[in-house]
């Protein structure tokens, strides 16, 4: 039930808002036509502003597994700087605000931040369950990833690139 109110408020309760803002924006500058240039200089500005980050978050992702480590931060930030962009493609003068704040890195920072602690929180309880990724060292919580044992033949097991053949013989 909980996701039906989430999608009632997605597309019944944003859009009048949105639609209030701007028509109170539009009868403060009595213009349409500047009511129209914020609309679309915000798309604009917004496009050129999500193309800038995102090419420098997916650098940075491309640099995590250079280095043999996983992108947890990184990962974090492209999806909010792919969130915003869709916000910023949507006309209205909330879903800008919002999408703009996920594109400068401090607003960013705060919204990483909100997210782990909210995986965090979801994870305690035992809503989210994360396995066989670890992690932990990329400020989830210090739950322990379990693997399962193999219970086939030997030779049918699995192995990582590093490990060596199976001896057959």
């Amino acid at each position: 039930m909980k996701w039906i109110s989430r999608l009632l408020l997605l597309f019944i309760v944003l859009p009048v808002i949105e639609l209030t803002l701007l028509l109170r924006f539009h009868g403060w500058v009595e213009n349409i036509w500047i009511t129209m240039s914020l609309l679309l200089g915000t798309g604009i500005l917004g496009t050129l502003l999500v193309k800038r980050e995102g090419s420098a978050a997916w650098k940075n992702i491309k640099d995590r597994f250079a280095t043999g480590r996983l992108p947890g931060d990184e990962l974090l930030n492209g999806a909010i700087i792919l969130v915003a962009g869709a916000l910023l493609v949507t006309p209205g003068i909330l879903t800008d605000l919002i999408g703009f704040s996920g594109l400068l890195p401090p607003t960013r920072a705060l919204i990483r931040k909100a997210i782990k602690r909210s995986i965090d929180k979801a994870q305690k309880k035992g809503s989210l369950g994360i396995y066989g990724i670890g992690l932990s060292g990329n400020g989830f919580s210090d739950a322990p990833t379990v693997e399962p044992e193999w219970q086939g033949q030997a030779s049918e097991r699995p192995r990582h690139a590093d490990s060596p053949p199976p001896i057959d013989g």
